[in-house]
């Protein structure tokens, strides 16, 4: 285990939030489970029948792991009161509420959150991303000052601190679900990258805006106008977190070697030392994080979801065990 991971569980584990994993239904979830408790990185809220879950785990032992079924749980009645007030306009009924908290486990895991019974969220092993990430916009929102949902990854070098790496770790965003952002949404994942690369990382954050061009050396204007977005989403960026140490557009090699950055952007505080990168675009990300885990070694914990006014995280559904563990203590720190 890396040491980025094992202080992200100390520090999950002195806090002691509690998670509600939504799928009870899956072997993987219900292990992870009673290993999180035994470990004390967290409290668990597992949801699902009691008596389906015992029989599926033989060997499990779930000694205090808190298991909810959503159809006979004293607050449900009440989850879905709120949940109807909150889905009325979209024309839910209090029928459709009642009925979609006993079909629908994360919208009831986020029906939890909202009330405040429950610290966290973590679904995704066997639903999709849509899946998890619906409920956390229909009822828990974005952040305040903050208008886009995102991701990153937490990027953990093979080796410790490298030259161009100091800090042994660094934050890419958003690299798994805003497709093309706009600048007002780029601007967004960088302040949420930032405190992602601060709260979770434990880094102090230095953010770069990812280009092919380096404060106007090169231009796509008459085409895509993909470098005017980056400029303009770094200006809004500035102005609405004018204390975070950012900058760009930086190609990536003015962001990382001092050496470059001198001579690219000799005024930039940011330049040739930072740690979080933001991507203009999916493409951009998607592949520069998987270069950087293929080639480079790197270990990449996420993607992180950023945004939401309350922790809410999505699995792969290759998860095994040990990624459910880790987000659950990333989403403990959130």
């Amino acid at each position: 285990m890396s040491n980025v991971l094992e202080t992200i569980m100390t520090k999950a584990a002195a806090l002691n939030k509690n998670i509600v994993l939504p799928e009870g239904e899956d072997k993987r979830v219900v292990e992870a489970a009673s290993k999180i408790v035994k470990q004390g990185l967290a409290r668990i809220t597992l949801l699902g029948n009691p008596e389906e879950i015992a029989q599926n785990n033989p060997g499990v032992d779930l000694t205090g792991v808190t298991i909810v079924d959503p159809k006979n749980y004293a607050k449900t009645a009440e989850y879905a009161a709120m949940l109807y007030e909150l889905r009325k306009a979209k024309g839910m009924t209090e029928e459709m509420a009642l009925q979609t908290l006993h079909t629908d486990y994360t919208m009831y895991g986020a029906m939890m959150l909202k009330f405040g019974d429950v610290d966290g969220l973590v679904s995704g092993a066997c639903h999709s991303t849509a899946n998890t990430l619906r409920p956390g916009l229909q009822v828990i929102k974005t952040a305040p000052g903050i208008k886009t949902v995102s991701s990153s990854f937490i990027m953990v070098a093979p080796n410790g601190p490298s030259k161009y790496n100091p800090d042994g770790v660094a934050v890419f965003g958003d690299c798994a679900i805003n497709i093309e952002p706009s600048a007002q949404e780029l601007a967004d994942i960088a302040i949420s990258s930032a405190a992602t690369a601060k709260n979770i990382a434990g880094i102090e954050p230095r953010v770069a805006m990812l280009s092919f061009s380096t404060k106007g050396s090169g231009n796509d204007d008459k085409f895509f106008k993909s470098v005017p977005k980056v400029q303009e989403a770094t200006a809004i960026a500035k102005a609405s977190a004018p204390d975070l140490k950012l900058d760009g557009e930086f190609q990536f090699d003015a962001a990382v070697a001092p050496e470059v950055g001198k001579l690219k952007a000799p005024d930039s505080t940011v330049a040739g030392n930072a740690n979080v990168f933001v991507f203009p675009n999916i493409n951009a990300g998607n592949i520069g994080y998987k270069i950087a885990q293929r080639f480079g070694g790197y270990m990449a914990l996420g993607p992180i979801c950023q945004g939401f006014a309350k922790p809410i995280n999505d699995l792969s559904r290759g998860c095994n065990v040990d990624d459910i563990i880790a987000v659950v203590a990333i989403t403990a720190l959130q």
